[in-house]
C-alpha cells in the first residue's frame, strides 16, 4: 500500500528552528524565501500546493494566491492579516487563519514599557551613565508618567489589555472605536482628533489595512500638542510618517515611542536623528514564550485543515 503523500506548503519565510522541524516533519515544505528565482520556483511547485505559511509582514498577495491554482488556506504566523489578500481568499473559498490572544499581553506590555521608556527617558539615562556624563552633573529631567491621561486608539483584544496594564498606574484612561464597547466602563471617543486634544498620551493599537492608513494624521498629531505623546504598537501605516517626522522635527509634540515604522527594517533615517524618539524593531510579540505560542498555534491550524476539523482560530 503507498503511503499518503505528505501536504504540500508553501512557506514565504522561515519560522523559528522549533517550528521548522516539526512542520518538516509532517509537511513537504516549499522554502521560498531561498529561491533565486521566485516566480520559476511557484511556476513549478503551484500544482501541489495546498496550504501558505507565512508571516504577519509577509503576507500573502493576491498575486501569489492566484498563481497557486489548488490552495486551500492561509496560515498566518501574527494577528495582523492586513498583508494578505482576504478578498481574493474568499472569492475561491480559501481559508485563512492567524494567531490571536497568545500575543497580547506581550504587546500591551511592550506599550506600556514604550510610554515608560519614552517619558522616563529610560534609554538616555542609560547613554547618560555609560558615557560618564553623570560625573559631570545632573541628567535633565524627565515627565511623570502616573496619573496622566491616555487614550487608546484601538480597543480590541490587546487595546482593553493595555488599559488593564494602565489601570495600575493611577491614570485616567479613554478609548477610541468606531462604537462603545457596552462592557467597558471607560470614557469613548467616537473622534480621534478629540481624543487626542483629551489625552497626554496617545497610544495606536488599530489595525492596519485602508480603513485605518493614515488616520494619525497632521490633524490629530496638531491636537495632540506640543506636550502629548505619541506611542505606535500597531502598524507602520497607522500613521502618516510625514507628518510624524513634521512633528517631531518642529517641536509640535513633546516625542514619539514606535515599534512599527513604513519600509521596515530601512525606516526613514530622520527618525535617527531625533532625541524626542524612542525606536523599537517591529518586536511586540518577540518573546520567547509568545513566539512559541504563535508557532504551536500555526500548527494547530494547519494540522485541523488537513485532518478536516474545524479551524481553531479561523478569520472571518
Amino acid at each position: 500500500m503507498t503511503a499518503t503523500a505528505a501536504p504540500q506548503v508553501l512557506m514565504p519565510g522561515a519560522y523559528p528552528e522549533w517550528d521548522m522541524a516539526p512542520m518538516q516533519a509532517q509537511y513537504t515544505l516549499h522554502r521560498l524565501w531561498e529561491a533565486p528565482d521566485r516566480q520559476a520556483f511557484i511556476a513549478e511547485h503551484a500544482p501541489g500546493i495546498r496550504a501558505v505559511a507565512t508571516r504577519g509582514e509577509l503576507g500573502a498577495s493576491g498575486e501569489l494566491i492566484a498563481a497557486l491554482p489548488n490552495l486551500e488556506l492561509v496560515a498566518c504566523y501574527g494577528v495582523g492579516t492586513d498583508g494578505i489578500d482576504l478578498a481574493a481568499c474568499r472569492a475561491r473559498g480559501i481559508r485563512v487563519t492567524n494567531t490571536p490572544d497568545v500575543l497580547n499581553g506581550d504587546v500591551a506590555d511592550l506599550a506600556v514599557g514604550l510610554t515608560l521608556a519614552l517619558q522616563r527617558r529610560i534609554p538616555a539615562s542609560d547613554a547618560f551613565v555609560r558615557s560618564g556624563a553623570w560625573a559631570q552633573g545632573p541628567m535633565a529631567l524627565a515627565t511623570r508618567v502616573f496619573g496622566q491621561r491616555v487614550g487608546i486608539a484601538g480597543f480590541g483584544r490587546i487595546g482593553s489589555t493595555i488599559a488593564r496594564r494602565l489601570s495600575g498606574f493611577d491614570m485616567e484612561l479613554a478609548y477610541f472605536s468606531r462604537t462603545p464597547k457596552a462592557d467597558s466602563p471607560l470614557r469613548h471617543f467616537a473622534s480621534l482628533p478629540a481624543m487626542a486634544d483629551w489625552c497626554d498620551v496617545l497610544i495606536v493599537i488599530l489595525p492596519g489595512g485602508e480603513a485605518t492608513r493614515g488616520i494619525v494624521d497632521a490633524e490629530v498629531l496638531t491636537a495632540l500638542g506640543p506636550r502629548g505623546w505619541l506611542v505606535n504598537v500597531s502598524r507602520g501605516t497607522t500613521v502618516d510618517e510625514g507628518a510624524l517626522l513634521q512633528a517631531l522635527e518642529g517641536r509640535r509634540i513633546a516625542g514619539a515611542a514606535l515599534d512599527v515604522f513604513l519600509n521596515e527594517p530601512r525606516i526613514d533615517p530622520r527618525f535617527a536623528a531625533l532625541d524626542n524618539v524612542v525606536l523599537h524593531p517591529h518586536h511586540g510579540s518577540g518573546t520567547e514564550e509568545t513566539r512559541r505560542a504563535m508557532g504551536a498555534l500555526v500548527r494547530r491550524n494547519l494540522e485541523a485543515h488537513f485532518a478536516g476539523r474545524p479551524l481553531v482560530t479561523p478569520v472571518p
